[in-house]
């Protein structure tokens, strides 16, 4: 006589509805029912089970819910899995990615998985977690697309060893995504850029100058050191880029060989592996002291700007925002979009491309305080000696800084750089 059919309950847990486990034609199963808001309560998860027991000695039982072999008792937890996997990926991660891998981890992905194992994850699963993020309102789509993404990346490996069918996160069509709106960008205006920089913390206006000056991103400019700049020839070399895109040789303008110079003479430390921009104990800078630096910056400069009739910087601006700005004074000062892609670091070129036709048309509709402060960024910005052409003009930078560091920015030793691309005449 064949042996009864038998099963059990299994209650909820954090980021898991009601279950049912029991034997069918000589595999465990697992099947996974529902969540009390959705109407599964203990006596309806029992019945079901009864329903289930008896179709399964009828023999008529089919898989037809979201159904998973029952695993073996050693099959490793979801916690272990993804702990293995992310202590196999560090080495080959920079230290930025791995804190955004452990955040995924950390505050999102592990406190809803950790009490399944992985052949527990179905794709009811992955979207109960999409629906209980979105719902408690804290991240935003793309931040919750972001831990998909790590989500997805673990299943990968789990599939390649054998214990996954397929990746319950993978996003066919983008249904297990969260739509996001178009990201609300940030920059600088040329037209403000100066008050800025007039406005930057002692000793962090070379950092501000040549985050807009050069295009870097945050974490080129701070591992920056000396033997990267040439102030001779007014190029500087990235070594250190996220992208094979974003090792580069980078044409300064002279308004930045300026600053940099200025950098240099008041510096102690500038031995060609000595890095560039240090804190205040002399140790390399970071980017989170970059950005506080550059929204004290912010402050100062705004009352400065509404007393001109400028509009005031947004307070969302961040260090990477002056890529933006970056773009905008390349192609205000008429250089080639490709160009000015490559020297940014874009291996896409579509975003400085659809900087380039706004930048363009923008001097056009200035006037008043708004085009002498445009004007007085571009006469920055400009490759070559255009600014120091008329002696009776006077540079934008002498009247900033005065005679000492006017007479330093002309010493033989600190002459602008060879004119690489011709400014646009306005």
């Amino acid at each position: 006589m064949a042996k009864k059919a038998t099963g059990g309950v299994i209650e909820p847990k954090e980021g898991r509805g009601w279950a049912i486990r029991f034997r069918a034609y000589g595999k465990r199963r697992l099947v996974t029912l529902g969540t009390t808001e959705e109407g599964w309560h203990q006596q309806k998860v029992e019945e079901h089970l009864r329903h289930v027991l008896a179709d399964v000695e009828r023999g008529i039982w089919q898989p037809h819910e979201p159904v998973t072999v029952e695993p073996p008792e050693d099959m490793a937890s979801f916690h272990a899995f993804a702990s293995e996997w992310m202590e196999g990926r560090q080495a080959e991660l920079r230290p930025r990615t791995i804190k955004d891998y452990e955040w995924a981890l950390s505050y999102h992905l592990l406190p809803f998985f950790k009490g399944h194992l992985i052949a527990e994850i179905t794709v009811a699963e992955v979207d109960r977690y999409k629906t209980a993020k979105v719902r408690e309102g804290k991240l935003a789509a793309a931040q919750i697309n972001k831990t998909l993404k790590r989500l997805s990346q673990i299943f990968d490996v789990a599939v390649d060893y054998g214990h996954l069918p397929s990746n319950p996160a993978a996003s066919k069509g983008g249904r297990r995504r969260v739509k996001e709106d178009a990201p609300r960008r940030t920059w600088v205006e040329p037209e403000q850029l100066m008050a800025l920089l007039d406005a930057a913390p002692k000793g962090h206006r070379a950092i501000l100058a040549t985050l807009a000056g050069a295009g870097l991103r945050i974490g080129e400019l701070c591992a920056l050191n000396w033997e990267d700049l040439d102030l001779a020839t007014g190029t500087l070399t990235v070594q250190d880029s996220k992208t094979a895109a974003g090792r580069r040789e980078v044409d300064m303008p002279s308004g930045l060989v300026t600053e940099l110079w200025t950098l240099a003479a008041t510096s102690s430390r500038t031995a060609p592996t000595d890095p560039v921009f240090v804190g205040r104990r002399g140790t390399r800078q970071t980017s989170d002291n970059v950005g506080r630096r550059l929204k004290s910056a912010i402050k100062k400069a705004n009352p400065r700007l509404e007393g001109v009739g400028i509009a005031p910087l947004n307070e969302r601006v961040s260090p990477h925002s002056l890529r933006r700005t970056y773009a905008s004074l390349r192609y205000a000062c008429g250089d080639d979009p490709v160009y000015v892609a490559q020297q940014g670091g874009w291996a896409d070129p579509n975003f400085p491309i659809r900087v380039y036709a706004k930048a363009v048309k923008r001097r056009e509709r200035l006037s008043g305080e708004h085009l002498e402060a445009f004007d007085a960024a571009i006469e920055w910005a400009a490759m070559g000696s255009e600014a120091d052409a008329d002696p009776a003009r006077g540079s934008t930078l002498e009247k900033q800084h005065g005679r000492e560091v006017a007479a330093r920015a002309e010493s033989p030793t600190s002459a602008p750089v060879a004119q690489l691309v011709r400014a646009a005449a306005f």
